[in-house]
C-alpha cells in the first residue's frame, strides 16, 4: 500500500482528504488489491474499511459492482479513450440496491507506468427513485421507454434482481424480452458470470437435450467427446430460455427436475452435475393456454412463472415511439458514415400512426432502412418502407379527402391552403395529392409552377 499512496502524499493526509469527499472512492493496484476506501464508499456499499482494505475488490464486492461492466474483468483495462464512465446498479452488503454513477481513472507514475486505478462513484439512488415516481426516466439499463407500463417494468427488474427466483418474460415478438433478461442479469449477483441465451424453438428436437445438458463421449453416434451444455456454460451466470413454449415435453421433465434439485445428468451419463444458475424464460405465446392444450407441463409452468414480467406491444405505448426513433438514429450515427439523420414531421406522423406488428425490433429495422435510403439526411415519407405509407394511406385517405373538400372553395379549383394540406397528407407525393384534390396531375403541376413558395413547400415535404 505504501509505495502507491506515498507517491501521492502522506497516507494519513490522503485518508483525511478522501473521507471529506461526498463521493465514494476506491483505489486499487493492478492486481485489484484495494489500497484506499473512503467513508462515502462505506456508506454506499455497506462495507467497512476493515473488511475491504488489502483484499481483491472482486472477492469483496462480486457482481454487479464488480460484474461485467468492471474494467478489470479481462486483464489490464484499456484507458486509451480516456476515463471510463458508466451507470451501475449495485447490491449493498445488507442486500439493498443502489444506483450509482461510476468513473474509473488510471494512476500512472512519472514514467507513465500503470500503477492502478481510482474509482469514484456517486449515489444516485434517491434521484433515480424520485425520477421513477415522477415518470421522468427514459432509459433503464439500455431499455428505452417512458410509458407508465415501462416504468413499472423498470421497477420490477430492479426488485427481482435481488433474488434468485425464476423469472418468466412474456410479450409479442420484438418487444425486447431478451433485453429485459440481460438487464436482470447485469444488475444481479449473477452478473459476474456469463449470460447464456438459447432459443428453444431453433434447436432440432433430437439434440435439444444435449444442447441444454451436454453429453458424455459415446452417448450417441457422433458424440466423439464429452461436451458441456448451456447449463454448465451458464454456471454462476444466467441461462435465458427463449421460446420456452417450444421445448419438447420430454425435455420439460428434465428441466423441471433440475429446478427442483439443482442438478442434472448429461445425455448418456450417470453422474449428477450441479450448477449455480439463474433461470429466465420467455415466450411470445400464452403459456397458460399451452398448459390447457397439453403442450406444456403445468408443474413446470408454475416453477418458471414465479416472477412474471409482461412486455406491452409498441402500439400500446405509442408515446415511446419518438424516444425509440431518437435512440436508433443516434445508434445509426455511431455505426455509419453519416452525421445524425433528422426525421420530418410527416414521416414521424406516419410512424406514430403505424401499428408495429414487429414491435421495437421492426422499428429499429425501419430506422436503419430509412437512414440508408435517405443517405443519412432528412428522413421523408418517401424513405419509409411501402407497408408504412400504404397503411397510413388506407387509414387516413377518406378522412384526408373530407378535410380537403371542406377547405377547398369549389370542386376543380385550387387554392394554396388546400394544396398544402393535400401535399402534406400525401407525404410529398404529387400524384396522390392531385387525387385527394380531385384534379388531374397536370392541373396540380401548373398550379405549383405559378407559386414559388408553394413549389418550395412541395419539394421540402
Amino acid at each position: 500500500m505504501k509505495h502507491l499512496t506515498q507517491s501521492l502524499m502522506d497516507p494519513q493526509k490522503l485518508t483525511f482528504i478522501l473521507d471529506s469527499l461526498h463521493i465514494g472512492i476506491i483505489i486499487h493496484n493492478p492486481e485489484r488489491v484495494i489500497l484506499a476506501f473512503n467513508k462515502e464508499a462505506e456508506r454506499i456499499t455497506g462495507y467497512t474499511k476493515k473488511e475491504v482494505l488489502g483484499n481483491d475488490c472482486h472477492t469483496v464486492f462480486k457482481a454487479p459492482f464488480c460484474g461485467n461492466k468492471c474494467s478489470f474483468c479481462d486483464g489490464t483495462p484499456d484507458f486509451s479513450s480516456g476515463v471510463k464512465e458508466y451507470p451501475l446498479t449495485t447490491i449493498t452488503k445488507d442486500g439493498s440496491t443502489r444506483k450509482v454513477e461510476m468513473s474509473v481513472s488510471p494512476i500512472k507514475d512519472e514514467n507513465g507506468v500503470f500503477n492502478g486505478v481510482v474509482a469514484s462513484f456517486r449515489d444516485m439512488t434517491e434521484s433515480f427513485n424520485l425520477s421513477l415516481r415522477a415518470e421522468n426516466i427514459s432509459n433503464f439499463e439500455g431499455i428505452i421507454g417512458n410509458d407508465k407500463s415501462m416504468l413499472d417494468i423498470f421497477k420490477q427488474i430492479q426488485d427481482v434482481a435481488l433474488y434468485n427466483y425464476p423469472v418468466h418474460v412474456s410479450g409479442e415478438t420484438g418487444t425486447g424480452k431478451e433485453r429485459v433478461a440481460c438487464a436482470i442479469h447485469d444488475i444481479s449477483s449473477f452478473g459476474n458470470g456469463d449470460f447464456v441465451p438459447i432459443n428453444c424453438g431453433a434447436i432440432p428436437e433430437g439434440i435439444v437435450e444435449s444442447e441444454l445438458f451436454g453429453h458424455v463421449k459415446g452417448a450417441f453416434s457422433g458424440a466423439v467427446k464429452e461436451r458441456k451444455g448451456r447449463f454448465e456454460l451458464a454456471h454462476k451466470g444466467t441461462l435465458f430460455l427463449d421460446e420456452i413454449a417450444e421445448l419438447p415435453l420430454k425435455t420439460q421433465v428434465k428441466l423441471l427436475r433440475f429446478l427442483e434439485e439443482g442438478s442434472f445428468e448429461k445425455v448418456g451419463g450417470e453422474k449428477k452435475v450441479s450448477v449455480d444458475v439463474r433461470i429466465i424464460s420467455a415466450t411470445n405465446k400464452n403459456l397458460r393456454e399451452e398448459v390447457k392444450s397439453g403442450k406444456f407441463r403445468e408443474d413446470l409452468f408454475y416453477r418458471l412463472n414465479v416472477i412474471p414480467i409482461h412486455l406491452p406491444p409498441l402500439k400500446e405505448r405509442r408515446g415511446d415511439i419518438s424516444l425509440l426513433i431518437t435512440h436508433f438514429l443516434n445508434e445509426a450515427e455511431q455505426e455509419g458514415p453519416h452525421s445524425l439523420a433528422k426525421i420530418s414531421d410527416n414521416a414521424l406522423a406516419i410512424m406514430l400512426d403505424y401499428d408495429w406488428p414487429g414491435n421495437v425490433r421492426e422499428l429499429k429495422n425501419i430506422i436503419q432502412f430509412a437512414v440508408v435510403k435517405s443517405r443519412g439526411k432528412r428522413i421523408l415519407p418517401k424513405h419509409l418502407p411501402l407497408e408504412l405509407t400504404k397503411a397510413h394511406s388506407q387509414n387516413h385517405g377518406v378522412a384526408d379527402r373530407e378535410i380537403i373538400k371542406k377547405t377547398s372553395p369549389a370542386k376543380g379549383k385550387l387554392d394554396i391552403a388546400s394544396v398544402k394540406i393535400a401535399i402534406k397528407k400525401a407525404g410529398g407525393n404529387k400524384s396522390k395529392a392531385a387525387r385527394l384534390l380531385g384534379v388531374g396531375r397536370a392541373t396540380l403541376y401548373r398550379f405549383l409552377s405559378t407559386n414559388e413558395e408553394l413549389k418550395d413547400f412541395a419539394d421540402q415535404v
